[in-house]
């Protein structure tokens, strides 16, 4: 008997000294019980499979049939589109553009890489599954962008309303007075920092529709979002609203409404690699365009793959096009200068760095537009807008054979209060 009893405390010791260490380095988790909680809530049944990527993110692959964007009310009977009926490539720009598959590198740049998904190294989804990354419960304001209607924000007659966004602040190249039915840009891949975790910083391409205090939009880039992601990685993000996010729209599938067809790109997953300063330079490529027989506005995504689309059920005003193009930074924080705060916000754009050009500062090449001749042209016209330009600054540099949009800056410094 008390061998026995020997043999099983023994046991339980050992275990006890595995389990231990295995925790000091890292190989097991030590979750707390709201975390547990979470994930247990938030798991998805409708998983074939999940993938735990290095970083700690799961990637659920569900079934094509089952995600997120069919508990939208309007999609009830929402038919997939499995592709687009056409993908406009034709560039016929006026300036005579690199217009190769990938970004090539020019004499004394430092080296192109495009960047992938980190979850890649750990696995793949099965065909007739898309990739969801498993999120902790949010309710759909918390994952919708904070409506510039919390707060007034003086608005200049000569400023296009739908760049005044109370708390945001916005460094954008824009082009409107057409009608664009898609946009296109290589956007450069940085880490900025983010001070606070309700604060974020995004670089995206977007098109919006309607008056200033009702607008439609559809967006999509890198963006680090301490609040939603519950880190600092830099993520790809899709975004999308019908009523300037007041009641409606959010972040990737954090709500439902966007419709996934691909089994490699999840939406929210952490980009890899960064840009570096002085060693790497790091673009995805996003491409929004309208499919005009579905009506639906689909995401293309490195030139080569169709993510999935925003159906046209969600929308009135873009259900025929976009009025207003945007390409470059936006910060959001509680804390800026359209609010008379103090001390501004530390939260950078692009890479830190203000936008002036050079290798190491938030830049976006190959801007591009769709109109009517559903032909890929750098816009027509073009106007620069930052809403505080000591804090994060820009410079459309011409000098090139294609022009490039130069952004970012550090937030509060000697210039910024």
């Amino acid at each position: 008997m008390e061998i026995k009893l020997m043999t099983i405390l023994l046991i339980e010791v050992t275990v006890a000294i595995i389990s231990h260490e295995a925790l000091a380095n890292g190989l097991l988790s030590r979750p707390n019980s709201q975390e547990a909680a979470s994930s247990n809530n938030h798991r998805n049944t409708n998983a074939v499979k999940s993938i735990r990527s290095e970083d700690g993110d799961i990637i659920d692959c569900i079934d094509i049939h089952k995600q997120p964007a069919f508990n939208h009310p309007a999609l009830k009977n929402h038919k997939i589109q499995m592709k687009p009926s056409y993908v406009p490539t034709k560039d016929i720009t006026s300036y005579k553009a690199n217009t190769a598959k990938t970004p090539k590198q020019r004499k004394g740049e430092v080296p192109i890489a495009l960047a992938t998904q980190l979850w890649h190294r750990s696995g793949s989804c099965p065909e007739g599954t898309v990739p969801i990354r498993r999120m902790q419960k949010k309710s759909p304001y918390e994952a919708r962008k904070p409506s510039f209607f919390q707060h007034s924000k003086k608005f200049n007659i000569s400023t296009p309303s739908k760049l005044l966004l109370a708390n945001h602040s916005l460094t954008v190249l824009h082009s409107e007075g057409f009608a664009y039915l898609g946009a296109k840009g290589d956007i450069y891949v940085w880490n900025p920092r983010v001070e606070l975790d309700d604060e974020f910083s995004t670089s995206q391409v977007a098109l919006k529709s309607g008056s200033h205090n009702n607008f439609e939009a559809v967006e999509a880039g890198w963006a680090v979002n301490p609040g939603l992601y519950k880190d600092r990685q830099t993520r790809f993000f899709v975004y999308w609203t019908n009523d300037s996010s007041r009641e409606t729209g959010c972040f990737d599938q954090f709500c439902p409404g966007f419709v996934q067809v691909n089994k490699e790109i999840a939406l929210g997953a952490a980009l890899l690699p960064n840009s570096t300063r002085g060693q790497l330079a790091v673009p995805i490529i996003v491409y929004i365009f309208k499919d005009l027989k579905s009506n639906n506005w689909w995401i293309n995504y490195g030139e080569k793959t169709n993510v999935g689309y925003w159906p046209a059920e969600l929308f009135t005003s873009l259900n025929h096009y976009a009025e207003t193009v945007q390409w470059g930074g936006e910060v959001y924080s509680a804390n800026l200068e359209t609010l008379g705060t103090r001390p501004h916000t530390a939260t950078q754009m692009g890479s830190g760095e203000y936008g002036y050009p050079h290798y190491d500062v938030g830049v976006i090449k190959r801007i591009r537009v769709l109109e009517n001749s559903l032909a890929l042209q750098y816009p027509q016209f073009t106007a620069s807008f930052s809403d505080e330009y000591d804090c994060y600054s820009y410079q459309l540099f011409k000098g090139r054979l294609d022009p490039e949009f130069y952004y970012g800056g550090p937030g509060r410094n000697w210039k910024c209060p």
